[in-house]
Parts: structure tokens; sequence; C-alpha cells
């Protein structure tokens, strides 16, 4: 956008600093609706850490502007520091309230353990900032200070010692990612982003070593346990592969029979035992008796098989129409990169309604797949590594601009969290009544049918900007009137929605969203579900 091209100039951040600020203006807004409906001493922690990430952010923008950073970050939007600061803590106090009111007390506890972890995360992201920042900026140094003291007391007074060393593991997880992976990926990810992500991923790594460590007969549902290893053993597996391609040229046949070696020993001796452990039986057998074990599944299956089918081919007939034309740098116009949003939610829709639980555990080996076809791609592994090169380069925007492509995965990842971050327990049918039986769909309305209509009528029709954006305001307003036929629908196909007239809410919070989607630099695919996700769960 013109706009990102201009901040990424040192001493152009003026032109986006009222984008900045609206931005931040919308994330604040959030912060205090959570802080209003749960309103205890966490929630004045995640006040006071938004503060301090809304001084820390322009001290990220300065480094990105003048090329100071540690690493090499995506230039084209702001740090995002602020957004992607408040998500984990938002989420885990939201979590906490809805388990507290479920009356399951583990999850609570986890909840907090959640929220503290996104704090910690977030405080050691603004300590890296400030500490490389010249000059010294005496003033955010003193506010980030004071909210990381308010935060550390707070803390100290309600997590266990055990939850005490969680958190820190958990951090002593991040840092050294982001050591790794920024080092290994330049330019994929901007701050906010990859404090985003590898907080996640740091998460979802510490859960599955302490599940490996503490293995009990009924440890749970054992889709939870195939998503933590999916997600572990492919991060683990890329580092491994960029590593040793490091020494050897990953392009050659002989490189490439290797890497598909080590993936099936990888796979066969690694993964799946580790997963036998965490379940107590074959995980094989498992998977296809769960797949198979009703008709609906057999239906959705051969359903969803259709629909990949149909995204191949408009992958395939995009690119004869890019071989057919006189440019060689032809790229795929927005309206049909947001073909795959409703490809999208035609997978995620009879999915939720019919049978959750196929639905989670597809996304999860979809995931797993997608991951796995990109390292093919970025490897340019024979015998695909080049077509797969070829087939998506029609498809990049400017936020492709690292070594990876990971567009789409962030698009899976947005419509698969809702479904995979809320735990069962906690959300039984008659437990998530009111605003909150639509949280399976955040990532629906926000990315599936919000974002969508927001790109197509905002590209094609849309007359009034936003200041500071390309984002249209007849985009955002059509975005929201989407979002809320979309909630009609669901109110009419699916019988255990029952909004309980908590409409002014629902209504308020996809408008919020929206308008952050409009303001927003960052990967709007992962950022916007998570925020609808925690609004309609307070």
């Amino acid at each position: 956008m013109a706009r990102d091209k201009v901040a990424a100039t040192p001493g152009a951040g003026a032109p986006a600093s009222g984008a900045v600020l609206a931005e931040a203006a919308v994330v604040f807004a959030m912060v205090l609706s959570v802080h209003a409906t749960v309103w205890d001493r966490y929630s004045w922690c995640a006040v006071a850490l938004a503060v301090q990430a809304f001084y820390v952010q322009y001290k990220w923008d300065r480094l990105l502007q003048q090329g100071s950073a540690v690493f090499q970050f995506r230039m084209s939007g702001n740090s995002g520091l602020l957004p992607a600061s408040m998500v984990m803590p938002l989420l885990g106090l939201v979590m906490k309230e809805r388990c507290q009111a479920a009356g399951n007390a583990h999850f609570e506890r986890v909840g907090i353990v959640v929220a503290a972890t996104g704090m910690a995360v977030a405080l050691f992201s603004s300590v890296l900032a400030l500490g490389i920042t010249r000059p010294v900026p005496t003033n955010t140094c003193v506010i980030s200070g004071l909210a990381g003291g308010v935060i550390v007391y707070v803390m100290k007074h309600s997590l266990s010692v055990g939850e005490v060393i969680e958190v820190l593991e958990i951090l002593l997880i991040f840092v050294y990612l982001n050591m790794i992976l920024l080092y290994l990926l330049p330019r994929c990810f901007t701050p906010g982003e990859a404090l985003l992500v590898l907080g996640g991923i740091s998460f979802v790594l510490s859960q599955l070593i302490k599940s490996s460590l503490i293995v009990v007969e009924n440890q749970g549902d054992p889709a939870d346990s195939l998503l933590l290893v999916a997600v572990v053993g492919m991060v683990l597996m890329g580092i491994f592969f960029s590593i040793l391609f490091v020494f050897m040229d990953s392009g050659t046949w002989a490189s490439s029979i290797f890497f598909h070696l080590m993936t099936c020993v990888l796979g066969l001796g690694v993964a799946l035992p580790w997963l036998h452990r965490l379940i107590r039986r074959n995980p094989v057998l498992w998977l296809l008796q769960f797949l198979f074990q009703t008709d609906t599944r057999i239906y959705l299956l051969a359903y969803w098989f259709l629909l990949a089918t149909l995204a191949c081919l408009v992958v395939l007939y995009q690119n004869a129409k890019r071989s057919s034309s006189e440019s060689k740098k032809h790229q795929a116009p927005t309206v049909t990169r947001k073909y795959f949003h409703f490809i999208v939610v035609a997978t995620y829709i009879p999915g939720i309604i019919f049978d959750r639980p196929l639905l989670y555990v597809a996304a999860t080996v979809c995931l797993a797949v997608f991951i796995f076809l990109e390292y093919v791609r970025y490897f340019r592994i024979k015998p695909l590594g080049h077509p797969l090169r070829s087939l998506l380069s029609l498809f990049l925007d400017e936020r492709d601009s690292g070594p990876l492509i990971l567009t789409h995965i962030y698009l899976l990842l947005g419509m698969s969290l809702p479904i995979w971050l809320i735990p069962r327990p906690c959300s039984q049918k008659g437990s998530l009544g009111g605003a909150r039986a639509l949280v399976p769909y955040a990532g629906v309305l926000a990315v599936g049918v919000g974002d969508t209509v927001a790109s197509i009528f905002g590209s094609t029709m849309g007359e009034i900007r936003w200041p500071g954006t390309k984002k249209t305001f007849e985009g955002t307003m059509t975005s929201i009137f989407a979002q809320i036929i979309s909630v009609a629908l669901i109110l009419i196909f699916d019988s255990g929605v029952d909004l309980n007239y908590s409409y002014a809410w629902i209504l308020g919070s996809i408008s919020t969203v929206s308008l952050l989607e409009a303001y927003t630099s960052q990967i709007d695919n992962l950022l916007l579900p998570l925020y609808l996700l925690i609004l309609l769960m307070a």
C-alpha cells in the first residue's frame, strides 16, 4: 500500500501516524470493553500493558524506519506491537472468566497462565525495543517500568510456584525461537506478528512438554494432542531442514530424496510414537476410526474433497490465464484472491454446524499439509518445489515480502483458532449463551465474510477513504452489514445458537473489529478473528 511504502522510508513516518493512532484507539476500546466486563486485578494489568505497549510501539516504528532493528522485519507496515501485545492477555482473561463461570478450575488456571505468559512475552519485546533505541527514551522506559512493576506484583500474588516456572519456561522458549526463526526467516514478520506467532508456538511447545512429562490414563481429547504434536513437529522439522540445507543444495534430486526420506523418518519414528505416548493408542488407527465413525463425517469429508479440488482448479485456471497474458508480471486481482475466502467459508460452516470435532481434526491435518507444502516450495524440493513456486507466485501481495508465503496459512489459522482455543469443558452446550454462542463462528465472520466483503466492495466501489489508509468507508460499512446478515443466517440454520437478546454487544463487537481491519497494517487474517473471539467471549 502507498501508506506502507512511505512509512518504510527513513524520516517519513508522519503520513502514517494518523492511521497508527486510529488503530491504537480501536485496540484501547477493545481493552477497556474487556476490562469493563471482567473488572478484576488482571484486567487492570491488561490496561497497564496496553499503555506501555502504545508508547513502545513508536520506538519500534522508528527502529524499522531507520533500519536499526536487530532482525530484518517486514517493512510494509508499522511494528504492530500494541495490537499483538494484547491478544494473549485478553484471551487468557476471557478464558479464565468463562471457565470460572463453568466451574472448571483447571482451565481457569490455564487462562491465568495464558494471560501471564502474554504479558511476559510482550514486556520482553518492549524491553528489547527500548534497549536498542538510541538515544534511550527515558519517559517510555519509566512507563514500561511502572507497567511491568504492576504486572509482576499482581502475578506474584496470583500464580503458584509451578505456574511461575511454566511462564518462565515459555518465555525462555520464546527468546530462543526469536533468535532462531527471525534469523532464518528475514522479512516474514513485523515485530507484532513475530510476538503473536512465536508466542503462540512457544506456549504450544510448553504444553506439549508438560503433557509428555505427566502422562495419565485419561489425559483428555486425543485431538488436542494431535494439534500439539502437529504444530511442534512441523516447526522443528522446518528448523532441522533449514540448518541442514545450509551445508547442501536443496534443489538437487539427491537432496530431495533425502528430504522425503527424513520426513518419513521424523514422522514415523518421532511424531507418531510421541502421539502414541500421549493418547495411549495407535494414532493411525485412532485417526481412521475417528474420520469414518459416522455417515455424516463421510459426507463432510467428500464435500471438503470437492471444495479442495475446486480450489486447485482456481489456481490452475489463473495460472493458465497468466501464461496466455502478455505481461509476465501478471498478478491475480483482489477479487480473485478472495475466491479462496468463499471456499473456506463453505468449508467451515457445515463443519461447525454438523461436526465440530471433525472440523478440529481436519483443520489440524490441513495445517500440517500446508506447512509441509510450503517447505517443499521454499527448499525447491523435487518434483513439486518449482511448480509450487510458479503457481503460488500469482497470488502474492505486499505482505509476502519474505522467503515464505504465509497468507494462506494465516487464513487457515484465522478460521481455525476459534475452534481450537476455547476449551471444550468450558464451552459445552448451554454454557456459551448470548454473544458467546457465536465464538466458533468468529473466524468465519471476521475473515471469511467481513474481510472478504470489505476488500471486494472497497476495491470496486469504494470512494471515501479512511484517513491515512487505502481502505474505504464503503468497504467497512458493507463488511459490517454482511456480517450482520451472516449472524441472522447462523440463527436460522444453527439451532444451537441462542443470542439471548445480546444484539447490541454483537453489533458493537463486529463494528469495532471491522474498524480494526480498516486501520491495521498487520496480518488481518490472524488478528481479526482473535479480537472478535475475545469480544464475543467477554
